[in-house]
Formats: C-alpha cells, sequence, structure tokens
C-alpha cells in the first residue's frame, strides 16, 4: 500500500485531498495538528510518533526529523535500498505534503518580536521537502496546495510520472529557496547597520506576464514581481501591458504619488510631457495636458486621487495606452471603459521596497530609491542672488525642484503656476535641455521658474534660459564656477536658489 506522509501548517484543502488519497488506497500519515485534523474528520491516520516510536519533543520543535520518515522518503527504489529498509523495519513513503510555518508573513507584522520571527523558522518541513524533492524519482512532493487536485487525479489514474514529479520538486526546492531567502534577508537586518547596504542580497522572482515581445519586437519580455509581494496593480479593463508599458507606468505613477495636492502626471517615454497640481483633478489634468498636448498622444496617465468623472470626460478621446489611479469613481470607471483597448490599472498599495536595482554588464547595481524630503522644503534652501524670490515663484520653483526627479538627466524643467510648460530631457548637454525646455514652452516661459536637477559648470545654461524669459531658478550647487554663475544671475536681474541635493535619474 502506498503511503503518504502530511505535515502542513496551510490546511487549504487538506481534507478533501486526503480523503480522495484514502479513497484510493493510499495509507495516511501525519503530524501534529495535522493529524488531528484529518483524525476528527474522520479519517484513519498515523501519527508520526507511532511511526518513529519516539515522541514530539522541545515543544514540537522536533517532531519528523527522524530515520523512519527520511529514509522512507529518502530511499531509492532498488533491491539494496529497500532490503536495508527492511531490516531495518522501516517502509518507503510515496507521497509527502508539506508547506511551511508563516514567516515572511510574520516578519511582515509591525513590531515583530525577534523570538516570535525564529520559532517561525520551519526546520523540519523544510528537510522534508528537501528529501522528497531530492528523490524525486520515487517520491512525489506537494508544496502548494494549488496542486491537491492534479496530483490526487493522477495517483487515482495512476499516471503520476516522473515528469509531474520532477515539476513538483522544483516547485517544492523554489519554495525552499524563496523561504531561506526570506529568512536570510531578515536576518541580514538584524545584524547589519540599518543604514548601510546588505553584503548580500537574495532576491526571488516570480514570473507574472510573459510579454509578446520585449522593448523591440525581437526581443523577448517579461514582468516578474518579487516573491512573496502581492501585484501592486490590478489591471480593471484593456490590452495585455506590453514591456514599455511598465516601463513608463513605473515613471509616471512614481511622479504623481510625489505630490500631496491632486495631481496629473502624463508621461511619454518614461518623462513628463506634462506634470501639474491643483485644487481638482481635473483642474491639474488640464494644466497637465497643457504643458505639451502633443507628446500627450499615446502618453500614460497617472494620478493621486479617486479618478472623477469630471476628469474621465477630459481625458475624452486623446489616445491614451494606460490611465493609473489608486480608485475610480463607478461612473468615470464606466466611460473610460467605453475605451476598447485602454488599459485602466487600479493600484493595490504601496510595495514596501526601499531599494532600487539596475542589471548592468556583468552585475547588478544597487541604491535607496530617491526619496530625499529635506531638499524639498524652499526653507532649507540658500537664496544666492540678490533679487529675492516671491511667494509665488517660491512655490513653483518647490513644484518645479520636486518634479526635476521624475525626469531623466540631464533635466531640466519650466513651471508656471504649479504646472510643467515645458521639459528637457535626457540631453548630453545641460545646455540642450534648457533650449529643448524653453523650445516647448515658448511664450509661457516669460515669468516662468526652472529647475536643474544638477548643477550649471557655467553661466551659459542661466544664458540660455533667460533669452525664453525664465525669472527664476533652483538648482543644487557645488561647481567650482558658483560664483560665476551667481554673477550672470545677477547681472541678468533673475533670482535662484541653491538646495545642495542632486538627483540624477539616468
Amino acid at each position: 500500500m502506498p503511503r503518504a506522509l502530511f505535515s502542513v501548517y496551510d490546511k487549504t484543502g487538506l481534507v478533501d485531498f486526503a480523503r480522495r488519497l484514502d479513497a484510493v488506497g493510499v495509507q495516511l500519515i501525519a503530524s501534529g495538528g495535522t493529524a488531528r485534523q484529518l483524525a476528527e474528520a474522520g479519517l484513519a491516520v498515523t501519527q508520526v510518533e507511532e511511526l518513529t516510536g519516539f515522541p514530539e519533543i522541545l515543544g514540537g520543535r522536533v517532531k519528523t526529523l527522524h530515520p523512519a520518515v527520511h529514509g522512507g522518503i529518502l530511499a531509492r527504489r532498488t533491491d539494496e535500498h529497500l532490503a536495508e529498509l527492511t531490516a531495518h523495519g522501516l517502509a518507503p513513503i510515496d507521497l509527502v505534503v508539506v508547506n511551511l510555518y508563516p514567516f515572511q508573513q510574520t516578519v511582515a507584522a509591525p513590531d515583530v518580536a525577534e523570538a516570535g520571527a525564529i520559532e517561525q523558522i520551519d526546520i523540519g518541513g523544510v528537510a522534508l521537502l528537501r528529501a522528497a524533492a531530492k528523490n524525486f524519482e520515487s517520491v512525489a512532493v506537494v508544496s502548494d496546495p494549488a496542486d491537491y487536485d492534479a496530483v490526487a487525479e493522477a495517483v487515482a489514474n495512476d499516471t503520476l510520472d516522473t515528469a509531474q514529479r520532477r515539476a513538483l520538486a522544483l516547485k517544492a526546492f523554489r519554495h525552499t529557496a524563496e523561504y531561506d531567502t526570506a529568512i536570510s534577508a531578515w536576518l541580514t537586518g538584524q545584524v547589519e547597520e540599518p543604514d548601510s547596504l546588505p553584503t548580500r542580497l537574495g532576491v526571488q522572482l516570480d514570473q507574472v506576464q510573459v510579454m509578446r515581445y520585449g522593448e523591440n519586437p525581437h526581443q523577448q519580455g517579461g514582468y516578474y514581481s518579487y516573491a512573496g509581494d502581492a501585484p501592486a496593480f490590478e489591471q480593471l479593463h484593456g490590452k495585455e501591458m506590453s514591456y514599455n508599458n511598465w516601463l513608463d507606468l513605473d515613471g509616471s505613477w512614481l511622479a504623481a504619488q510625489d505630490f500631496a495636492e491632486p495631481t496629473v502626471a502624463i508621461i511619454k517615454h518614461s518623462n513628463p510631457c506634462g506634470l501639474a497640481s491643483a485644487s481638482t483633478l481635473a483642474e491639474a489634468y488640464d494644466k497637465s495636458l497643457a504643458s505639451d498636448p502633443v507628446s500627450a498622444f499615446g502618453s500614460i496617465i497617472s494620478v493621486n486621487r479617486s479618478l472623477d468623472l469630471a476628469t474621465a470626460e477630459r481625458i475624452g478621446d486623446l489616445f491614451v495606452e494606460i490611465v493609473a489611479a489608486p480608485a475610480y469613481d463607478e461612473d468615470a470607471l464606466a466611460l473610460l471603459m467605453r475605451k476598447k483597448n485602454l488599459r485602466i490599472l487600479r493600484a493595490t498599495g504601496a510595495p514596501g521596497r526601499t531599494l532600487s536595482l539596475r542589471s548592468v554588464y556583468g552585475g547588478v547595481l544597487v541604491q535607496e530609491i530617491d526619496q530625499s524630503q529635506d531638499d524639498l522644503d524652499p526653507a532649507a534652501w540658500q537664496i544666492v542672488s540678490r533679487a529675492q524670490p516671491t511667494e509665488a515663484q517660491l512655490a513653483d520653483m518647490a513644484f518645479a525642484w520636486r518634479t526635476c526627479r521624475h525626469v531623466k538627466s540631464n533635466a531640466i524643467v519650466y513651471v508656471h503656476n504649479q504646472a510643467t510648460v515645458g521639459v528637457g530631457a535626457g540631453q548630453m548637454s545641460r545646455v540642450d535641455s534648457v533650449m529643448l525646455a524653453g523650445h516647448k514652452a515658448g511664450e509661457r516661459a516669460r515669468g516662468a521658474v526652472m529647475a536643474s536637477d544638477a548643477f550649471f559648470p557655467f553661466p551659459d545654461g542661466i544664458e540660455a534660459a533667460a533669452t525664453y524669459g525664465i525669472a527664476a531658478l533652483v538648482q543644487p550647487g557645488g561647481s567650482i564656477r558658483d560664483a560665476q554663475v551667481v554673477e550672470a544671475v545677477d547681472r541678468l536681474g533673475l533670482v535662484m536658489a541653491l538646495t545642495g541635493t542632486r538627483h540624477f535619474r539616468h
């Protein structure tokens, strides 16, 4: 008679699965609470203590770590191994059903005690999974309740073949790898300084989507989430997301969420072609679109409030790839859904990641996400020009400075009335970015303010901005020629503030 060993924390579907196995003659063996639940359901079950002849000890820390268990799992089905089992009064175990203590969920809770976290580190369960997965030629290992139906059907039909056992083994090894990575990451945070980067970074990723192609049609592409994390967005409507959609959405979403007032970010190729705040989303949308209505064709729109009907109506006939919001008013969602291909996404909650990872040739670059706050407050800035900013200018300078960190370097942003009027992004020369932003802004540059993500190494960028009519600017400072730049600012009658912080975004 084949034998199955059960030891599960998550008991979803347990009894039904066990009943199906029992109905086709599988002998059930189980530990602790798993055995009790099966017995209460009226199933004949052998407790692990009966199998081993040894009780659970150390408050349940040691239950299944015994030759009667692991010998039965690890034995090859050869005459030599089977004879050795018989000589010791042991028998094979053909199916192992195990899932682990919820360590990830435990340490995700706020203020979890170290002792409580340590008690959720599973030892016996991991050993069972690894033993069964190692011996997949003879043993099936089930680590996910989602596989119960398929395994029960295969056992009943005698079709549980090597290919299926190998696939189950792979899933088990991935499960234990993810588990160990979570423990390692948590313990790293306990041992290493919280403000330092980890000396070893374990990252487990789950495939969420395989795309038709990547950045270009000749490249494969896929979207992966961090293992154990809930999806960041729920797609409510529209075509499947593409590789470039996800890239642009990242920039759009982060830009909109960086502002407290109702804000709309319109992004094209990872850069804002329009970003604005106002008293309502609808007004913010109008201002954002006005920044560069031509580039907004085929854009990504993100907002930081529940998207209302007035804003949805303003989106109107504009061709938009994606709309993303934390929520939608019912009538607004119904209106947007009339667009067959429009991808409509709703955020599910902010992921708690503080590190940015980027692959490079031969490795991965890791840094903290740019979330600095001190330099965003104009009270911390140094006004270095003779001319002093008006209250309205200072508010626009603060908006421009916050916007600047969401624009690819070299980044120049022109702002008027809490809205971008010109954006110069990703140019090799800072002067070129100044001129590009000025070209986009046109007459709207006159009296506007400007922000630069890094210092001006020469006065030429300031002089170029003045030709477009810029009245005030904010930049980090720190160039060896700062004095020359300040001299040019005063000569041109401009206002200038230095923040002391750079915001490169490559």
